[in-house]
């Protein structure tokens, strides 16, 4: 199982996976992380900030104090994945973009509830996504990328 945290200043996206399998996901408040955290015995993966030479705000380096709660909140127990490395692994291509990425994560699970995208589906008939919204995709991607490098899962 892998804990997926997508980080952000104020609420980071989640996601508890096996294999491809969502078991719950979410979007809390940073403050609140520690209570879906302790719900987890499997690994953490935490998406990690990289510098690219640009000029950060401060959004920036909140996010990177939170990265460390985080971090420090899995008993010292994570792997950080950088965003490249999302991209990489989903889209063969590190220039990809979110919705390359959104669009890749669809491409991996069934087609098997309603509406115009299947694998989302709809209320009377939800697919395997369904609810997934927002930064959850990513923190999906954070998921699925940490468990292909560990060789836990083949795409």
């Amino acid at each position: 199982m892998i804990f997926a945290i997508d980080p952000g200043t104020d609420r980071s996206a989640w996601a508890l996976m096996d294999g491809l399998r969502l078991l719950r996901f979410g979007i809390v408040a940073n403050e609140d992380m520690h209570d879906e955290l302790g719900s987890c015995s499997g690994d953490v993966a935490i998406e990690m900030i990289a510098s690219y030479g640009m000029p950060v705000g401060r959004e920036v380096f909140e996010t990177c104090v939170w990265i460390g709660r985080f971090a420090e909140m899995a008993y010292g127990e994570w792997t950080p994945i950088y965003r490249r490395e999302v991209k990489a692994t989903l889209c063969g291509n590190q220039r990809a973009g979110d919705a390359n990425v959104r669009r890749a994560i669809l491409d991996l699970y069934p087609r098997t509830g309603g509406g115009v995208t299947p694998q989302i589906g709809t209320k009377t008939k939800p697919g395997p996504l369904y609810g997934v919204r927002k930064d959850v995709w990513a923190a999906i991607g954070v998921g699925i990328t940490h468990q292909v490098k560990a060789g836990e899962l083949a795409l």
